[in-house]
């Protein structure tokens, strides 16, 4: 087992740890904006661990992941590398023993964690919610700042059955807006996706009747376009008049986003909304063990100031590692991430909403219960 050593308080070993952020940011491809900002707060008790760790996956993550890397390494002379490859990449590469763990917006489900049993010694993989976010509908209209859309009218224009802005079921809702006659080109994910799994189950949910698919991480319709990534997404939509799109909130920066329907009224997106949802929310039914903590989000909720459209994303390790430094690294890194400090570094840089205290006991104790 690896020593769990304080942080290091000196220049050198922060100045060291802010040189690695950049290797780290540089191969995995996150976002700049903090690169340049002031390293977050981070615990007095940190633990630190010796040598490397990497994660891959989710790129709902990315924004929130480059900033829990830049607090660590301000702290620690340890480096933490995290590829946003997509969910789905992220949790194949954890199956095949490339990483010690992913991030993930869909919990890895039954059949992956028994396809993941031989890398992680024959135990389980346990998913560990740390991470919360809405997802935004954001879309790319000259003069047009907020729309509303009912779950049905989205449903159908990512089907592509409603084709046009100025469609009347689109201008009944928003009877204010200059909507224009011009082609609705829907923007989705190219890549196995848990941004796009947890989008597809909300329409699945919410409009049944008019959303025909099934959730999936791979989007299944024939697209219209499409973009690697939420960054990929988020610029395709800026740079296409006509264009809508769906993105993990902090990937929003300044666009044009929906008031998605909820009962009878209609909710913006913002953190307090979102978390309504997860505070209600069950765990899985096909939660592993004791220590899985998959939450089943309520998609369908019609509960006043209630944002639906939310995104849990998950850290998926194994319960037993075969390597013990192995697993105190990721014990030591994920412990940051869940403290307060983590949770609110992430929250100022992507709008998430920090986990509450509650759960932050029960994600301490699965932590725990890593070796």
């Amino acid at each position: 087992m690896l020593p769990s050593n304080k942080r290091s308080r000196t220049h050198a070993a922060a100045g060291a740890a802010l040189a690695g952020l950049l290797l780290a940011a540089t191969a995995c491809g996150s976002d700049d904006a903090v690169r340049d900002a002031a390293p977050p707060a981070v615990p007095d008790d940190l633990e630190c661990f010796s040598g490397s760790l990497s994660g891959a996956g989710s790129s709902a993550q990315e924004n929130a992941m480059t900033t829990w890397i830049a607090g660590y390494q301000s702290a620690c002379d340890s480096r933490v590398y995290y590829d946003s490859i997509g969910s789905g990449g992220g949790r194949n590469q954890f199956i095949d023993g490339a990483v010690a763990f992913a991030g993930t917006d869909a919990a890895v489900d039954p059949e992956e964690n028994a396809d993941a049993m031989e890398r992680c010694g024959g135990s389980d993989t346990i998913n560990l919610p740390a991470y919360t976010v809405a997802i935004a509908v954001v879309f790319n209209l000259e003069g047009v700042d907020s729309l509303n859309l009912r779950p049905g009218t989205l449903a159908k224009i990512f089907d592509q059955k409603i084709t046009r802005w100025n469609d009347p079921e689109i201008v009944a809702d928003n009877p204010d807006a200059d909507l224009p006659d011009l082609e609705i080109t829907p923007v989705n994910r190219a890549d196995d996706s848990g941004t796009t799994e947890n989008f597809t189950r909300y329409l699945q949910t919410a409009a049944p009747d008019e959303w025909p698919h099934e959730a999936d991480g791979q989007w299944p319709v024939t697209p219209r376009e499409s973009a690697q990534g939420n960054s990929g997404i988020a610029d395709t939509v800026k740079r296409a008049e006509g264009s809508i799109g769906y993105v993990e909130m902090s990937h929003v920066h300044g666009m044009s986003t929906v008031s998605v329907g909820v009962g009878d009224s209609f909710v913006e997106i913002s953190p307090d909304a979102a978390a309504q949802v997860v505070a209600d929310s069950p765990r899985s039914e096909d939660a592993t063990n004791e220590y899985d903590l998959a939450l089943d989000l309520d998609y369908g909720t019609t509960a006043e100031g209630a944002y639906p459209l939310v995104l849990v994303s998950y850290e998926a390790v194994c319960l037993d590692y075969p390597d013990d430094a192995e697993a105190e690294r990721v014990k030591a890194f994920l412990r940051y991430v869940i403290s307060e400090e983590g949770q609110e570094a992430a929250s100022a840089e992507t709008g998430s909403t920090p986990i509450n205290e509650a759960l932050r006991e029960q994600l301490l104790t699965s932590i725990d219960a890593v070796s």
